[in-house]
């Protein structure tokens, strides 16, 4: 199995015809929330970013197979605008993952605090090509009186996978600097990855990851037997990424968790 690097735009990439039959795609663009970027500007104006995204959508779509799934991870106010993108470029919705965090909430003065993000799920049309079933072995709630032997099956909220913050949760996972930073802001874990691939591709599919950032995607797609290809088009973020998947580090290994 081969996992490549292509620094580069994402549509530079995507558009140039070098890239067909993707099984599944993983998007975690950037938030456009006013984070510092090396090369990307991310306060753009509302339109333009949702036209942007709604071009790489639709680019994505046009090189996968039949049945092929996407994954749309977005800031839960975003959930409307990421429905009609899918929508307007022709996927299929499926569900809309509910990713609760287990760090505190982010507060706010004149709503609810945030708890969640979203991923959004859709195929290439009506049904998936591939929908493995997955049971998963969450802790007993209060109210139950014995484990499940075969654990249950995944439903659309996943509370069990932590995120990589900057807090007490983050672990050894995270990327860091010499200097203990994190070397990007948004890094996404690899048992994320993992249910992702391991729910929606079979050993020998491709998978894309058109902002490749730190390389979970690839890290993750190599573990499990399957080809990926991340586009990034910082050659800092490329770089950390070339790095990543020459160390193997014991923190990436899946392995390590169970879920």
């Amino acid at each position: 199995m081969s996992v490549e690097l292509v620094e580069n735009d994402c549509l530079n990439i995507i558009e140039n015809g070098k890239i067909s039959d993707v099984d599944l795609s993983f998007l975690d663009p950037p938030f456009n929330q006013d984070k510092e970027y090396p090369t990307h500007n991310d306060s753009m104006d509302s339109q333009d970013y949702w036209s942007w995204m709604k071009e790489v959508c639709s680019a994505i779509y046009d090189l996968t197979v039949e049945g092929g799934a996407i994954y749309f991870m977005q800031r839960e106010k975003n959930a409307e605008f990421v429905l009609r993108t899918l929508r307007k470029t022709g996927w299929k919705f499926q569900n809309l993952i509910i990713w609760r965090k287990t760090t505190s909430a982010v507060p706010s003065n004149i709503r609810y605090g945030k708890k969640y993000q979203i991923i959004a799920f859709g195929t290439k049309g009506d049904k998936p090509r591939v929908f493995n079933k997955l049971r998963h072995y969450p802790p007993l709630p209060t109210n139950y009186k014995r484990e499940r032997e075969k654990g249950i099956y995944l439903t659309d909220v996943w509370t069990d996978i932590r995120e990589l913050t900057s807090g007490y949760f983050a672990g050894d996972e995270p990327l860091r600097d010499e200097e203990g930073n994190r070397v990007h802001k948004q890094q996404s874990p690899v048992e994320l990855l993992a249910r992702i691939i391991l729910v929606s591709s079979k050993p020998g599919d491709l998978i894309l990851d058109p902002f490749g950032g730190t390389g979970t995607t690839g890290v993750v797609a190599r573990q499990l037997n399957r080809n990926c290809v991340l586009i990034e088009k910082d050659a800092y973020y490329a770089d950390v990424i070339r790095d990543r998947l020459e160390e193997e580090r014991e923190a990436d290994d899946d392995r390590n968790r169970s879920s």
